[in-house]
């Protein structure tokens, strides 16, 4: 098939066109981050305490940014941390990424890096085995864009 002049600069126009009036990103709003929270731990309200968020507090770079997570925990067969979640509150889809442990796995600890759209709250919740729930919250402020630029 072989296009004519015109047709490649219509093509052309078109995708340039689509890029500028396309779709746009979209970010997370407060109440999908909420009900996130919500969903997670069975409506409950998570208490302050037992979990320790670790980010930076400025991120040069978004694309790759490190956190860490830890929850004391005595880590016994009745008596520990059944799963992590952390949620971005700024980024297209809140959830970011979810840990699970067992007593069997000795210390509630976990760390990753995550992308980040833009300046934003990096939340971490915690479920334990006897059904109670924590938090903590972090705001990092991204210099650089990651998911969104």
């Amino acid at each position: 098939m072989t296009f004519t002049r015109r047709q490649a600069l219509g093509l052309t126009a078109g995708a340039a066109a689509f890029m500028v009036l396309g779709p746009k990103m979209t970010y997370a709003a407060t109440e999908q981050t909420d009900a996130a929270i919500k969903a997670f731990t069975g409506g409950a309200e998570p208490a302050k305490g037992k979990i320790s968020l670790d980010t930076p507090e400025i991120a040069e770079n978004g694309n790759t940014v490190p956190v860490g997570v830890y929850v004391e925990s005595p880590m016994t067969a009745d008596n520990y941390v059944e799963s992590v979640v952390i949620l971005a509150d700024g980024n297209p889809n809140p959830a970011v990424a979810t840990f699970h442990f067992t007593a069997m796995s000795g210390v509630a600890e976990a760390k990753t890096r995550i992308r980040l759209a833009k300046t934003q709250n990096v939340i971490a919740v915690a479920k334990m085995s006897d059904g109670s729930t924590f938090i903590d919250t972090k705001e990092v402020k991204v210099t650089i864009g990651g998911c969104g630029g």
